[in-house]
């Protein structure tokens, strides 16, 4: 997926990074990766360490690491999928708010693909409620949707707009792949939480923190897929087709500072690792500031390009480095 924020680029930096700090064997420890988003770093250790805990708010998010991480044992879906590919489409919801000749005029799909997309929702919400499948089959099939979606989506980037005209990507036919996931012996937790009440739920060993960086909010930049996943009904607002959603207070330069530092007073972790950029609302020497006082502070810094648009879409987008900096801290009595 195209995804703000995304760290698949850093993989490997944030792997050898906290390596470096914790010791090269993590089989024993527990890993929580708070603000999952797509689940990438999460998915990374999940073969790693002892356990994962992945959590959040955002339920398009939720449904991910449900599959990519709450799933550890082998599934086989292949007939189930071959069905779902071969529905004939329906117009439903999505179709009628969110595609061409729909009635609301969204030109998030194509036609076929926004029918497409409400027969093969249907399907799988009615395999759950007639226990055709079960929880894990219905995550695993909501991920393959929910990703196959995205890359028909007539968008130059994220939600909060369609293009005019379908580009060539929307033109294509919806399809699902099953998306493949680690299996492990040990068992995941998956939360769909706000991060600073969960925290005092849960303790670990290596925390990762990956919270928005800057005032857009994810719930508005990703509303679709959310739509898509929860199959609810609501009265979609304005141009965009906006349902009411979540506004995270790390998206708020007044109060940013508070909550996050309230995290890190009450995380139950012995490493905590926080990602954020030169971009970011909070500085550098005010992350440092507030993770100093609560033991031994560090960091790591890496240039990389950042995300931007579908260079398909008709806008003059450039390609951006900024600075990832990698806050490091070891709490006290952990």
């Amino acid at each position: 997926m195209n995804y703000i924020g995304s760290k698949h680029k850093l993989s490997s930096f944030l792997k050898t990074a906290i390596k470096e700090v914790v010791g090269d064997d993590l089989s024993q420890l527990v890993f929580c990766d708070l603000f999952a988003g797509t689940g990438i770093v999460g998915r990374n250790f999940k073969p790693l360490v002892k356990q994962v805990i992945a959590n959040d708010v955002e339920y398009y998010s939720y449904v991910l690491n449900r599959h990519y991480i709450g799933n550890f044992q082998a599934l086989n879906l292949d007939d189930k999928l071959e069905i779902l590919n071969n529905l004939e489409g329906s117009e439903g919801f999505i179709f009628k708010n969110y595609s061409e000749k729909g009635s609301e005029n969204r030109l998030y799909f194509s036609s076929e693909n926004g029918k497409k997309i409400d027969a093969i929702r249907q399907k799988i919400e009615s395999w759950k409620t007639s226990d055709e499948i079960k929880e894990n089959e219905y995550f695993y099939l909501l991920t393959a949707l929910i990703e196959a979606a995205d890359k028909v989506a007539n968008t130059a980037s994220v939600y909060g707009a369609y293009l005019k005209q379908l580009k060539a990507a929307a033109q294509k036919t919806v399809k699902l792949v099953l998306p493949i996931f680690s299996i492990t012996k040990n068992s995941h937790q998956v939360f769909n939480k706000n991060s600073n009440e969960l925290i005092h739920e849960i303790k670990g060993d290596i925390l990762y923190l990956d919270p928005p960086y800057n005032a857009r909010q994810y719930g508005a930049n990703y509303h679709l897929l959310t739509t898509i996943a929860k199959y609810d009904a609501f009265i979609p607002k304005g141009k965009t087709g906006l349902r009411a959603y979540y506004k995270s207070d790390y998206c708020k330069k007044n109060e940013v500072k508070f909550f996050f530092e309230e995290l890190i007073k009450n995380a139950n972790f012995k490493y905590i690792f926080l990602s954020y950029n030169n971009e970011g609302l909070m500085s550098e020497n005010e992350v440092k500031s507030i993770m100093s006082s609560y033991g031994e502070y560090s960091l790591k810094t890496i240039n990389y390009q950042r995300f931007k648009a579908d260079k398909t879409a008709s806008r003059n987008h450039k390609a951006t480095s900024t600075v990832e900096y990698l806050h490091i801290l070891k709490k006290h009595g952990k």
